[in-house]
């Protein structure tokens, strides 16, 4: 699939990032949005302004309006919000032709049904074998052709690294699994435990608090990830370790400033500007699904509980520092 045309649906930081390393191979890529104005701008100034300041797009980038012509391409890749990507796969029905390969480039947990994106899409799309792409990556950094690994896995491995070698470009290395799940468990954890990080630096506990909690969430992830049936060693990987070190360090990441907003004392509301991190979607669905395989997860019920108002920052972080002694 080296020589594949791509879609990128999707015209957000993400899928815009994502065109641009196509593009720069040398590959056909589409990129598809709702908003006819919006495209038309990224078409004549080769910038995404509101989304990827300061970043040009290469010439290479056509950008369509027309989803049905969109989707004739080799490989297609839903660029969409997790809570979004069930709408989006719908709109693909009787439109992609047979042998399309399709993948998510989402990370989480449906908050409505608990499922995760390759769910998702088995459910609206039958017959397709879904990827999904994840690991530590900024789109602001991808855009601006800075290194970047991150992994893509598929129900087969052949498939994965055929996709691989479609989407990967200058300065941005993708790895092949066939983990899907502990891909995806990785994916969507780590920005619950992003949360919890910035709570605790929010709350002014230190760097040293915060270095705990990330490596007993991580043990939490591990646990989870054994309970449920993927490999817990996917999860030392770009999908799991990897993308909770870069999510729970930097202010980039849209999940720890929240949780650093809630550990100052604001509400949710305030925390979220507008616009709920998917970490605060997906913490009730991930504790949901830890209780349903019996899996010990404190951290990550502790922000869902703060997150749904049920407890105070300071009783959550109480809370985790009195729990009883026990070997690590």
């Amino acid at each position: 699939m080296s020589g594949a045309a791509v879609a990128i649906l999707g015209a957000g930081a993400f899928g815009t990032a994502l065109a641009c390393v196509v593009a720069r191979s040398g590959r056909a890529v589409m990129l598809w949005g709702r908003d006819a104005g919006a495209l038309q701008t990224m078409a004549e100034t080769r910038r995404n302004e509101p989304y990827l300041p300061g970043a040009t797009l290469p010439a290479g980038i056509r950008f369509e309006l027309d989803l049905a012509r969109a989707v004739q391409a080799d490989v297609v890749v839903l660029a969409l919000p997790t809570q979004a990507l069930r709408d989006g796969a719908r709109l693909l029905r009787g439109q992609m032709r047979a042998g399309t390969a399709l993948v998510a480039a989402a990370k989480g947990i449906e908050q409505a049904s608990g499922a995760f994106v390759t769910a998702i899409l088995d459910v609206e799309l039958p017959g397709v074998d879904a990827a999904v792409l994840s690991g530590p990556s900024f789109a602001i950094d991808i855009a601006h052709g800075l290194p970047t690994a991150v992994t893509l896995a598929a129900p087969s491995l052949a498939l994965a690294e055929r996709l691989a070698g479609a989407l990967s470009g200058p300065g941005f290395r993708i790895y092949h699994s066939d983990d899907v799940l502990g891909v995806e468990i990785g994916g969507a954890a780590k920005n619950v435990l992003a949360i919890a990080a910035g709570i605790v630096i929010g709350a002014g506990l230190g760097d040293s608090a915060r270095a705990a909690l990330v490596a007993r969430g991580f043990a939490e992830l591990r646990r989870l990830a054994l309970a449920a049936g993927a490999r817990p060693e996917t999860l030392m990987g770009l999908s799991g370790l990897g993308d909770l070190v870069l999510t729970a360090s930097s202010p980039q990441s849209r999940n720890f400033s929240f949780g650093v907003a809630l550990g100052q004392g604001r509400s949710v509301a305030e925390a979220a500007g507008g616009k709920l991190a998917e970490g605060a979607f997906t913490a009730p669905a991930l504790t949901r699904l830890a209780r349903s395989r019996q899996v010990d997860m404190p951290i990550c019920d502790a922000v869902a509980a703060v997150v749904a108002g049920r407890l105070s920052v300071r009783d959550a972080a109480a809370g985790l520092i009195d729990r009883p002694r026990r070997a690590e």
